[in-house]
């Protein structure tokens, strides 16, 4: 199949694939008891397996292998796609494919700790991502519009607009929520437990359960078995992890004045001296906002730890705050805070980078300076530094985050500025400035200048509240 053939191919089976989501989508809102039979047709149906294909293709770890030693591109060009997705697809009908164990390496965190990453073999990444195409919309159906981490059409700017909304609607007390080792404590049986009440056909669940047991084999190789957990790395692991996490958007939205309550009803609340409640969620970071005092906040807590007993999962006590909007949180990278206006006497709720995020970003600029051999020409430097710079500002323009744009740009002109003096020992700023800038003081070649910040204008992100749709509603509208 040759490259034309292929995006047609594609295309076509995208257009297919996209119907029958809309459809079991619109089952699944239609009728919130309806469990769904006969989907392992679908998982295995050549428009799915070839949908699913392009996406595992598309995705970073494309170039990355498991177990089994084979990539995509290995896939590409010594078994070919076709051959390699009907292997796939009778595997699955004739009830033989069995998942491999995940590849298990560890990452750096930003505070210097390590985290797991379970990468799984390419051939169970395009069943994981079949089976997601079938699954996500009908669970989506379900989910609440509290979430929004690895949902379709949401963000984490979502979440951080509809906090800053409650926060100036005097939802000034946060519990700042952190779930120990969430990915890897997850219950299986009360996660299957609740995959079950949507899901009638056996033949998915077995699967489903399979990918939840399929084991680790470490750096060391060693061989382990998963009694809980979802491990990271894995297409469906998002979707299983919010399917879990959803007891808390469910336990909140039926809280007395929580989600599901009328605006009557929080009045006669806040007249009694009781709270009301808001959870704010991104995966399985999230945020308890509380229209109350910090008692309320307090209690709430001990509650929220009891409704995620059930599924495996606990709270971090050192990690899980109680704070003051007035003393600010972090959340997503951004730092929430109730400032005075300068010259005023009023106070509003700001949005901007936290000093977590800006040192996260000055040590990549420094670490991308140092590792780069300055045999090497500064286009080299720039090709990669660019692209960071300007992902990082694209993340923070929706914030007052215009001071902390500047202070990026010059530190790392100055990195540069550094690497360029390591590259030319004993170079004079007249010189260096003639050569790298122009005779100004920008850095830039023939190709291309050093990226700035500070040029960055600053926007302010639409609260889009209740009124995201799902990219099959889109379909039917």
């Amino acid at each position: 199949m040759n490259t034309d053939e292929l995006e047609e191919a594609v295309y076509s089976a995208e257009r297919k694939v996209r119907g029958m989501q809309t459809k079991l989508h619109r089952w699944a809102r239609e009728d919130p008891d309806r469990r769904f039979d006969d989907l392992f047709n679908l998982v295995s149906d050549p428009a799915f397996l070839l949908v699913a294909w392009d996406r595992v293709r598309g995705n970073k770890g494309a170039r990355t292998a498991g177990v089994d030693g084979r990539t995509v591109s290995r896939i590409e060009v010594v078994q070919g796609i076709e051959d390699f997705l009907d292997e796939v697809g009778s595997a699955l009908r004739d009830r033989t494919f069995q998942p491999l164990p995940v590849r298990e390496t560890m990452i750096p965190k930003a505070n210097g700790k390590l985290r797991r990453l379970g990468i799984p073999t390419v051939r169970d990444r395009l069943v994981q991502a079949s089976l997601k195409l079938v699954l996500e919309p009908i669970f989506e159906a379900d989910f609440l519009p509290c979430s929004y981490g690895f949902r379709p059409n949401r963000r984490a700017h979502d979440a951080i607009a509809e906090t800053r909304h409650f926060a100036m609607s005097k939802y000034e007390w946060v519990v700042e929520g952190d779930i120990k080792a969430c990915f890897d404590e997850i219950s299986h049986s009360a996660l299957l437990e609740r995959v079950r009440r949507r899901l009638g056909d056996k033949r998915v669940i077995s699967l489903v359960k399979a990918f939840l047991k399929a084991g680790i084999l470490s750096e060391e190789g060693i061989s382990r078995e998963t009694h809980t957990g979802t491990p990271q790395g894995g297409i469906l692991s998002p979707l299983l992890a919010n399917v879990a996490l959803s007891v808390l958007d469910e336990h909140f939205d039926q809280h007395p004045g929580g989600h599901h309550s009328t605006d009557t009803v929080r009045r006669r609340r806040k007249r009694q001296g009781e709270a009301n409640y808001r959870l704010v969620r991104y995966a399985d970071d999230f945020l308890v906002l509380v229209s109350g005092n910090r008692e309320h906040a307090v209690s709430v807590r001990d509650e929220v730890a009891r409704v995620l007993q059930p599924v495996g999962l606990r709270l971090s006590e050192e990690k899980t705050l109680i704070t003051h909007i007035d003393g600010g949180l972090d959340f997503l990278g951004w730092r929430i805070q109730r400032h005075r206006k300068r010259g005023t006497a009023r106070h509003y709720i700001y949005t901007y980078p936290a000093k977590k995020s800006l040192k996260a970003a000055m040590a990549k600029m420094k670490t991308m300076c140092r590792r780069m051999d300055t045999g090497q020409p500064l286009d080299s430097l720039l090709r990669q530094i660019n692209p960071a710079l300007r992902g990082w500002c694209a993340y923070f323009r929706p914030g007052v985050s215009s001071a902390t744009f500047d202070y990026l740009g010059h530190y790392t002109w100055w990195q540069v500025i550094g690497w360029i003096k390591r590259k030319h020992r004993g170079i004079t700023w007249k010189h260096l400035r003639h050569i790298y800038c122009d005779g100004g003081w920008w850095i830039n070649t023939e190709h291309r200048e050093l990226f700035h910040p500070g040029r960055v204008s600053t926007t302010r992100y639409r609260y889009r509240g209740m009124n995201i749709p799902t990219p099959w509603e889109a379909a039917v509208d």
